[in-house]
Formats: C-alpha cells, structure tokens, sequence
C-alpha cells in the first residue's frame, strides 16, 4: 500500500507539474512578466505550499526538528539536487537581468535565517518580520518584472490554449491550467510524504534527520517536478527562477508564518552544520549564474555531487546530525 501511495504521488507530480508550467509561463505572457519573475513568485511560492503545511504541523505537534529542518533541508535539496539535475538536463542560461537583483535576496534572506538561529528560537516578532519582508520583495520582483518582459522566453502552449482569441478566455483557460497543475503536485507531494515518513520511521531514523531529508525532500518533489519540465521544455528562467523563489518563499514565508503561528526553538545540530550547508548552497549557485551567466552541466554535476556528500555527512549515524558533527571534530 505505501509503494501505490509512493507511485501515485510520483505521477500526479509529473504529470500536473506540466500543466503548472504551461499555464504559469502563460499568465505571465497575458500580464507582461518577465518568465523569470513569474518562477520567482507564482511557481516558486505556488510550489512551496507542501513546506509551509508541513512546518505548520510540525510545529502545531511540538517537532521544531522538523518543522526548521524541513525549510533548511528543502533549500539545501532545491540547489544542490533540483538545480543540479536540471542543469544536466539542460544549460540554464541566465539571460534576464533581474537575477542579479534576487540572486543577493537569496543571499541575505538565508544570512538572516542563520543569524536569527543563533538566538535558539523564532519567536513571533521574527516571524513578523520575515512576513513583511517578504511582502515587500514580492512586490518589488513584480514591479520590475513588468518592465523587464521578453515575449520570445514565453513557453510552447497546449493548442487549445493558443487557439482562445479572447485575452479573458485565454487568461481564464491558462488560471485553470496553473490551478489544476498546483492541486495535483501538492496532493501527490501529501501522498509521497505520508509513505516515505511512514518508511523512514520503521528505520529507526532521527525526528531531526527525518525533516532535513524525507520530509525536506518530499515537500520539495513540487519544485523537482516543475523545474526538471521547465529545462525539458527549455523554460530556463522558471527552472532558475523557481529555485531562488521558493528559497525566498520557505525562509521568509514558511519560517515567518509558521512562527507567528507557533513559535519554536531551533534545533543546535542545524546551527552548527546544516544552516552552513544551506547558506554555501546559496552562494554557489550565485557564483555559477553569475560568472558565465549559464549554469552548464558540468556545474550541475557539481551541485549534485555536493548533496550526496551531504547526505553522506548526515546519515553517518542515524542518531542525526549531532553525531555527525561531533565525529567531524574528532
């Protein structure tokens, strides 16, 4: 039974992370925002809705292992895993200027994140902050999306989409699409998300551990899904764009909401490794995009090399990452 919920879940990401994509990149042709922009909002928030849930309960049950885990552990995989394995699909080429500009967001929304873990816990006024930071940000990203619109980045559309001559049909069938794309990768991400914590736990592993993988991971399949189609569709800017967003989204929204909601103590072993994990994770992908202005595939090989050393790290002892790091000072 749980291999049938692990399929189900795997295919209805697969198949509604098309419809997403298709109907995203079209809203975003109707509004005159850039593709880049709509990944760094609409696709990249929109996908991170399974964090958000997953923290929220965390939280609300008394887990913060896995309620800061899950957001440290998704940004970790959505660099290091996502982006790796669509830049083998593809070369991500960085053609929009705007990255420039969110690129340093990523970078210092995740210093933020690691400085306020030094404090032991996310209280409410933190959460505040992280709330209306983001607000801000997203509506700076689509103030300048609109004047940094490229109609020839726009996607290859269903046929039946093309063909509405109306611009409110159009909208109206692209709303449906984005809608239905979004209902389907967050009902299969609960169904892959129940089976393999279900599995993790028969192993014995870690409630820490649990979040900064099994769950990190799980609630990142949106993301997988929707950027692996957007680099098969050669849709660069939203498989980029994606990532960075839902980077943005899952500290500044999952973390801020869910502490203003309930606040919780952050776990020591994150501190001490893996909140570093995920700020390097962010500065290497800034580095990668911005030198060549494309992430190739060799560079891609890199980042995934990356999260398999870190699973490797992590996974030493399946008591978590305090053994880990205690064995790395020895």
């Amino acid at each position: 039974m749980i291999y049938l919920e692990l399929l189900a879940g795997f295919c209805l990401l697969l198949g509604c992370g098309d419809f997403f994509v298709r109907g995203a990149v079209g809203v975003a042709q109707i509004f005159r925002v850039s593709p880049l922009v709509i990944g760094l909002t609409l696709v990249g928030f929109g996908t991170s809705l399974p964090e958000l849930v997953a923290s929220l309960e965390a939280a609300r049950i008394g887990s913060p292992g896995i309620a800061v885990g899950n957001v440290v552990g998704s940004n970790i995989a959505n660099v290091l895993l996502i982006l790796g394995l669509a830049a083998i699909i593809a070369p991500i080429a960085v053609s929009d200027g705007a990255f420039r500009l969110n690129g340093p967001v990523l970078i210092g929304v995740s210093l933020l994140a690691l400085l306020v873990f030094f404090l032991g816990s996310i209280g409410r006024w933190w959460g505040l902050v992280f709330v209306l930071l983001l607000l801000g940000y997203t509506v700076t990203a689509y103030r300048r999306g609109r004047h940094d619109h490229d109609g020839t980045a726009v996607a290859q559309l269903p046929s039946m989409v093309e063909a509405a001559p109306q611009r409110h049909a159009r909208l109206m069938l692209y709303g449906v699409l984005t809608a239905a794309g979004l209902l389907g990768i967050v009902l299969g991400a609960d169904l892959l998300i129940d089976a393999a914590v279900v599995l993790a736990r028969q192993l014995g592993v870690s409630e820490t551990v649990i979040g900064l993988t099994v769950v990190a991971v799980g609630t990142s399949l949106p993301e997988l899904a929707t950027s692996v189609i957007a680099a098969v569709r050669r849709q660069p800017d939203v498989a980029l764009g994606n990532v960075v967003g839902s980077n943005i989204f899952n500290i500044l929204g999952i973390l801020g909401v869910t502490a203003l909601v309930h606040p919780m103590a952050v776990p020591a072993a994150i501190l001490r490794f893996d909140g570093w994990v995920m700020l390097g994770a962010a500065a290497l992908i800034i580095v990668f995009a911005t030198t060549k202005s494309v992430v190739e595939r060799w560079e891609g090989a890199i980042l995934l090399g990356g999260y398999s050393a870190y699973l490797f790290v992590l996974f030493q002892s399946v008591t978590g990452p305090e053994a880990v790091v205690a064995s790395l000072g020895s």
